[in-house]
């Protein structure tokens, strides 16, 4: 399994909007681009952090060659509304390979 890790900063008062927009995003390109889907968690400064799985490291970066493009314009479009603020050229802060997985699975309401 592969893993990126993606941040962003969100305008004061789009919170909703951007997590909506992260769902509806998340949920395209797992369908698309065969991501086992990911996990938003929200830092103590207000920013946010994506955590993603894949199958493996080719997988992720066929798709990020493509930009992970989706056809849900109305999504795209409220996520680049809400983002003041990420990493240059969208690119994950890391990159890793799984060596030892530990992480229990649970249901979440929250999807």
């Amino acid at each position: 399994m592969f893993v990126a890790v993606y941040w962003w900063r969100v305008h004061p008062g789009k919170e909703e909007q951007f997590r909506e927009a992260w769902r509806r995003g998340t949920a395209e390109i797992t369908r698309i681009y065969g991501s086992y889907g990911s996990r938003l968690h929200q830092n103590a400064d207000g920013r946010f952090v994506g955590y993603a799985e894949w199958p493996d490291e080719a997988t992720w970066q066929a798709a990020f060659d493509r930009k992970m493009v989706y056809d849900d314009e109305e999504a795209r479009a409220m996520f680049q509304d809400a983002v003041a603020d990420g990493p240059p050229n969208h690119a994950p802060i890391f990159t890793m390979t799984v060596t030892d997985d530990m992480l229990q699975r649970s249901i979440s309401s929250s999807m």
